[in-house]
């Protein structure tokens, strides 16, 4: 039995195909703002490490000329000329008292080296808190000498990049799911419309195209082999319809024909009785084969069919048959839930029903038990008939045509009465079901239900 291929929901997918292109991008546009920070913070680095090197590389040049003096007045022209805030310059005597230089202390914490005027080792230290980093060292003679430039000024331009880098980061997340949703719905609508036909297929409708030109892309070419399989399909379910109605039709004429001359002949009655009742049999196999075939041809087709309650049906079926189980020593319990209401044919659906009925009394034994019930779900009705006889053996498929097994040869019976109700069951779009049982057998058919007026 082929179950029904369960499709993922289609908003789940679009949902992971919008978070999938928008993470995309994120990802691409964070990593670009990252490296643009790095190298911006890089570059402000070494801009204020070349500042504070030309300012020591100035004085040391004075402070060679003329020591003290020419360094005093060089840092007084320059403290005077630098705008506060960036940078610090300061010189002491042995005493500690200031000589020149836009601060009045020595900040705290600093240790001063006899480096002279190169540039490392440098030291980071907060003043009227502005952050400096900068040279803090001891001249010849114990002039203490402080050089540093203020960080604030690249720090408050890096705060201003991140801040920007987040307004950037958020407009894009935004751009980003936009752009996933658009691509997301572009996509899957077109695999909407293959879905979509593959449900108009897999309902019975054999003749069911996309409507619409086709792109010139790779949906447009799947569209297109799904095309052509389809009409490869429907060339070949035309071709084994007719060709079964044809062998059905063009044998039952002459079968039928034997058997009326069977009947002007003398002769053996017990031989010729035989002869009949074989070839009833077989008339019987074709008619059979008919109403399967043609069931088949019309799955999923609603034109014929109408309105029929089937607690009611389900109801007289059962009633029928409750004598014959009772003549075998079974009982035949029901269980309907009144009001179920389908579209369909009542003559297959009674056909259905008497054939499982009838199965269940032909392979049960004396004081075995049938159970038919009818009940709601959600959107079907369950309509299972069950026995406790020897049900079915393991491996076997009771589908199949012709389909029977070895222990019930000595059964009546040519293997095609599940195989019909199968037939039946696909032409009004129910489902069947061959749920595990601890003993016997159950089978279920899912009625889909006709909704309320």
């Amino acid at each position: 039995m082929t179950r029904p291929v369960r499709r993922p929901r289609l908003a789940r997918a679009s949902l992971r195909m919008t978070l999938a292109v928008a993470a995309g991008i994120i990802l691409l546009s964070l990593g670009a703002m990252a490296l643009q920070y790095r190298v911006t913070a890089a570059s402000l680095a070494t801009r204020q490490a070349e500042l504070l090197a030309a300012d020591l590389a100035s004085f040391e040049a004075i402070y060679e000329q003329r020591r003290i003096p020419a360094l005093r007045e060089a840092i007084e022209f320059r403290a005077a000329a630098t705008p506060e805030g960036t940078a610090l310059y300061l010189l002491q005597d042995r005493a500690g008292t200031v000589l020149a230089g836009n601060t009045t202390r020595w900040p705290p914490g600093i240790t001063a080296t006899d480096d002279g005027f190169a540039p490392d080792p440098q030291q980071t230290y907060t003043v009227d808190g502005v952050s400096y980093r900068g040279v803090a060292r001891t001249l010849p003679g114990g002039f203490p000498f402080l050089a540093a430039r203020a960080e604030t000024p690249a720090l408050a331009t890096l705060a201003d990049l991140r801040a920007l880098i987040w307004q950037v980061t958020l407009g894009l997340i935004v751009l980003s799911l936009a752009a996933g949703w658009l691509v997301s719905r572009a996509t899957l609508g077109r695999i909407t419309r293959v879905n979509a036909l593959a449900d108009r297929v897999a309902a019975g409708d054999l003749s069911a195209r996309l409507p619409g030109p086709r792109s010139d892309d790779e949906f447009g070419a799947l569209e297109a082999h799904v095309h052509q399989m389809l009409d490869r399909i429907e060339t070949l379910d035309r071709a084994r319809t007719r060709l079964s109605d044809m062998i059905a039709h063009e044998l039952r004429t002459p079968l039928n024909r034997v058997r009326q001359r069977l009947g002007a002949l003398d002769g053996d009655a017990e031989a010729v009785a035989q002869i009949d009742a074989d070839m009833a049999s077989t008339l019987r196999i074709f008619d059979s084969l008919l109403d399967i075939s043609s069931a088949e041809a019309a799955r999923g087709q609603r034109p014929g069919l109408v309105p029929v309650d089937l607690s009611t049906l389900t109801d007289e079926v059962a009633e029928l048959y409750a004598p014959l189980a009772e003549d075998s020593g079974m009982t035949l319990d029901t269980q309907i839930t009144p009001g179920a209401m389908i579209l369909g044919d009542r003559n297959l659906a009674a056909q259905a029903l008497t054939n499982l009925i009838g199965n269940a009394i032909k392979y049960c034994a004396p004081g075995d038990a049938i159970t038919v019930a009818l009940t709601e779900t959600p959107d079907r009705w369950r309509l299972s008939v069950a026995d406790t006889g020897p049900g079915v053996p393991e491996g076997f498929d009771p589908f199949d045509l012709f389909s029977r097994a070895d222990r019930d040869a000595d059964k009546d019976g040519h293997g095609l009465g599940l195989a019909l109700v199968r037939a039946i069951a696909l032409r009004h779009g129910a489902k069947i079901d061959l749920p595990s049982t601890q003993k016997g057998f159950r089978i279920e058919i899912l009625w889909p239900k006709l909704p309320r007026a």
